[in-house]
């Protein structure tokens, strides 16, 4: 039987197919094997995980497929071990009655969270106070809890309560948000301008040394480059950026760059990369102006009153629980917006709305960036690896604060994080200094430093 030319040419190239398909689908799928069992046996670790005190009640709470980016199911989803729970109040003015009313939404989130780890939960997630306590309620099979404090403005002006947020379970604090605070100035002052010189008040080195007393680490994001330099120079012990990126890739004021992650990796810290889309990836100069200046009408972004701020009221009007479709169709999940920061939830409706259209007006004429994706975001991970070491180089999400890229939108998507660090090469022993060695690490230094004695 005779073939034509055009017969033998796809024969050829079928056979070709065959030949080198099946061992590269081989390879995937050893590769995707690999990393598994690598995912399964770290502790994996998220420093910055929000939340909303309404989602930790009895009937409404993280036992439930909630329409969150982090709860208990979406947790054993991605097998994610440990997350640190944020207390967070954003920047309100630098008065009595304004750091009474943060002070008492503070507390608010302090008492969901010992709510729920100790009376609703129990069984399923405990509270870690030391690095101790998350191996070994890692080790019961329990998911994990810790306290991370973002935005000292709540302390107001008594120093004693920085002790007392202590007490409360926080094991990190940073000394700003968005907007200069008491304590020391923002990353938004390069816009703004600075109160306190582009440095600590000296309120805020009294914090410094108080937080290195008790054992608090001290958190790097949110505040100035000029605060952070400030902070690494006082600091007994080292310090974290507990959900930052690096700015050599991404020119945000929110992202380190090569100065202060070369401090960091003298004070012996650790930046914990984050999955914020756009802290990984940023837009042009036009659209970030644009968004700055909408965010700001809104009342939350630049600095002054924020939502969720000193000045905010929580509606007084429960919202319903927002539990998730455990099975979305593709036609709805295609049609789903992208998840909104948590703080846009709390606008009336109306209000959110009209922050919809604006929006959509900005994306028009300003279009944004492609979304950040997994592997844009160990590219930043790369980068700081190679410029102050592995050993001083984590992860975050900032999941419910705004957080998320494509890839890893939930705590539910964690293993795909793990499946791109083996991709790139990483052992599974520096997989494991990433995910959490490096920042389980740190902390033991922190408590170490405040057993040993201090000079007053």
């Amino acid at each position: 039987m005779k073939y034509t030319k055009r017969q033998l040419i796809v024969a050829s190239l079928l056979i070709q197919l065959t030949v080198t398909s099946g061992p590269a689908q081989s390879a995937d799928a050893a590769l995707i094997a690999k990393a598994k069992g690598i995912h399964d046996r770290v502790l994996k670790l998220d420093t910055h995980n929000d939340i909303d005190p309404s989602n930790f009640t009895s009937d409404c709470n993280y036992l439930k497929r909630l329409n969150t980016q982090v709860n208990l199911p979406k947790m054993v989803q991605g097998d994610m071990d440990v997350a640190f729970l944020i207390v967070y109040v954003g920047q309100g003015l630098p008065t009595e009655d304004e750091y009474d009313n943060a002070y008492k939404q503070a507390i608010e989130k302090f008492d969901a969270i010992h709510r729920f780890t100790e009376k609703i939960a129990p069984d399923s997630m405990g509270l870690a106070l030391t690095p101790d306590d998350v191996r070994k309620l890692h080790r019961q099979g329990k998911r994990v809890a810790v306290i991370g404090v973002e935005n000292g403005y709540p302390i107001g002006t008594d120093i004693k309560r920085v002790k007392e947020f202590y007490d409360r379970g926080g094991r990190y604090m940073s000394l700003a948000h968005n907007g200069n605070s008491q304590l020391a100035d923002s990353n938004t002052g390069e816009a703004t301008g600075y109160l306190h010189n582009n440095g600590l008040s000296p309120l805020g080195r009294e914090v410094i040394a108080e937080m290195n007393r008790l054992g608090m680490m001290v958190d790097l994001s949110h505040p100035s480059k000029g605060a952070n330099l400030e902070a690494i120079r006082l600091s007994k012990a080292p310090v974290i950026a507990s959900h930052s990126s690096v700015r050599a890739l991404a020119d945000h004021s929110r992202n380190m760059d090569d100065e202060q992650l070369l401090a960091l990796k003298k004070n012996g810290g650790v930046i914990q990369i984050v999955g914020f889309a756009s802290y990984v990836k940023v837009d042009s100069k036009e659209r970030t102006a644009a968004l700055t200046k909408m965010r700001a009408d809104f009342g939350f972004g630049g600095g002054g009153r924020a939502v969720g701020g000193a000045g905010f009221r929580r509606p007084t009007t429960p919202r319903p629980c927002s539990v998730e479709d455990p099975k979305p169709s593709e036609a709805t999940r295609a049609a789903a917006p992208r998840r909104s920061a948590a703080f846009l939830n709390l606008l009336p409706a109306d209000r959110r709305a009209e922050y919809e259209k604006r929006m959509a007006e900005i994306d028009a004429q300003f279009p944004p960036t492609t979304r950040a994706t997994v592997k844009d975001m160990v590219d930043h991970l790369d980068y700081a690896v190679k410029k102050i070491g592995i050993e001083h180089v984590g992860i975050s999400s900032d999941f419910d604060g705004g957080g998320g890229i494509d890839g890893w939108d939930s705590a539910a998507d964690a293993f795909n994080v793990t499946l791109e660090l083996v991709r790139r090469g990483y052992t599974e022993e520096q997989i494991g200094k990433i995910w959490s060695g490096n920042l389980l690490r740190v902390w033991s230094e922190v408590e170490m430093t405040a057993r040993k004695p201090q000079k007053k």
